[in-house]
């Protein structure tokens, strides 16, 4: 599984890829932006019955499962529009498959703290934080599914049955994420019915966040 570190610039996310990795690939400074192209690591996950079954097979190979980390640079607000090169981190989003939502929640005047623009230093305010990042995701999300509507339903009109399935369950995911809500909020009921391969560009596909 590859999960992506995401929240606002200089909130912790190299210093938590750090941690999680046990090393000091990602470079952690005071600064929005310290981190541009994103940082990989791969943890291995303990398991007790991995143990258990290497003691009764008495083998030392063990292959555990492991969980690969990245460190992607800050999203701002705007980032769907480009703003603070958001368009090539949000692809960076797109290629992992949950998302780890870094949010800061202490003061000090020592540390910027950024929200839209990195020359205007904000307050800290958790909850409005967290629905600027969810307002980008769905935006970029909206984008997407706007996008592979339009063809659908084009190629519904040529008698293409399951491209106007398609298309009619895109409409509804459409006007989900126009109302402000995540992908993933929308039954995965009805995701599923539709079998439709737009999930693997989806920034924040469900049930991945």
């Amino acid at each position: 599984m590859k999960l992506g570190i995401v929240g606002l610039p200089n909130v912790g996310k190299s210093t938590l890829f750090n941690a999680l990795t046990s090393t000091q690939n990602a470079q952690a400074a005071n600064y929005p932006f310290c981190t541009i192209e994103p940082n990989s690591g791969i943890v291995p996950v303990p398991d007790a019955r991995l143990d258990k079954l290497a003691e009764i097979w008495q083998t030392d190979k063990k292959t555990p499962a492991i969980v690969e980390f990245v460190d992607i640079a800050g999203l701002v607000k705007g980032a769907s529009q480009g703003a603070g090169l958001g368009n090539k981190f949000l692809g960076h989003i797109r290629e992992c498959d949950a998302i780890v939502h870094v949010v800061r929640c202490f003061d000090d005047d020592n540390i910027i703290h950024v929200v839209e623009d990195v020359n205007k230093p904000e307050s800290v305010d958790p909850i409005r934080d967290i629905d600027a990042i969810d307002l980008e995701l769905i935006l970029a999300d909206l984008e997407v599914v706007s996008n592979r509507l339009g063809r659908q339903q084009k190629a519904a009109k040529t008698g293409n049955k399951t491209a106007a399935a398609e298309a009619a369950w895109l409409a509804e995911l459409a006007a989900h994420l126009e109302g402000g809500k995540p992908a993933r909020s929308l039954p995965l009921t009805r995701m599923t019915t539709a079998r439709t391969p737009l999930a693997k560009n989806w920034v924040c596909s469900p049930p991945s966040r």
